[in-house]
């Protein structure tokens, strides 16, 4: 292990972080590769089980790694970041990070509008609009649950499609050509119910991320409605934000 410096104005739990998260980034800890137990890094390190601790709970909360309760502390994939960006896909968020992305259809057909969904759209109560759930996975691993909402009269025979290997958006633009032009995306946390954590191979009550995005056509027409539940541990969103100058009269 890292000899630690006790002369430097860095908290020692700074230090393993950084130390641990050295190894983890060049590859000598590999994703489920199993760390060494508290006592054994407090030995290593030469410093406390509170500061092993402090240093792991970080690591946790940004993702690194996962404390398991009875098995241990094992490393994960980094989470995937986003930030401000373009109106696309899914499958075009992960492709820009060299993520492998694929879809488990869990279902696809047309429903008669609730009415949330149809105030959310501009529709009548109870039109049909065409339902796509789907479990979305990165490099084979569950990210999160979609389910997007589309008016029928805008897709006709869409459910006939297979979305398990087809971009929704690719479809949108290449067989109806429909491209949404804007669109108003918010997020929020919860606890996730017991379905969609059975799908994402997290514990009911996880705390996940929650999305619902409303992408509009060129002449503000709704054309989609998309609900999100996403794992937190390994998606998160990053926003650089700057303070505008103040306009004095």
């Amino acid at each position: 292990m890292l000899t630690l410096s006790r002369d430097l104005p860095v908290p020692l739990y700074h230090q393993v972080k950084t130390s641990i998260l050295g190894r983890i980034e060049t590859g000598q800890w590999r994703p489920g590769d199993r760390l060494p137990s508290e006592d054994e890094l407090a030995e290593g390190f030469k410093v406390s089980k509170i500061t092993i601790r402090q240093a792991l709970r970080e690591l946790a909360q940004i993702g690194h790694i996962r404390r398991e309760q009875g098995r241990g502390t094992f490393v994960q994939r980094p989470p995937l970041i986003e930030g401000p960006r373009q109106l696309s896909s899914f499958s075009e968020e992960m492709r820009r990070q060299g993520v492998q992305a694929s879809s488990a259809v869990l279902e696809q057909g047309i429903v008669a509008a609730s009415a949330d969904v149809a105030s959310t759209l501009g529709i009548a109560e109870e039109a049909p609009v065409f339902r796509l759930r789907r479990l979305r996975l990165a490099d084979g691993e569950p990210m999160g649950v979609q389910t997007a909402y589309i008016p029928a009269r805008f897709v006709p025979r869409i459910e006939d499609i297979e979305f398990s290997r087809s971009s929704l958006y690719d479809v949108l633009g290449g067989h109806y050509n429909l491209v949404p032009a804007s669109a108003h995306e918010t997020h929020f946390a919860f606890a996730v119910g017991p379905d969609d954590a059975a799908l994402l191979h997290v514990d009911e009550g996880t705390p996940v991320m929650g999305t619902e995005l409303v992408a509009r056509l060129a002449d503000g027409r709704a054309l989609e409605y998309v609900r999100s539940v996403m794992r937190a541990d390994r998606y998160k969103i990053v926003l650089d934000l700057v303070r505008q100058p103040v306009q004095r009269a």
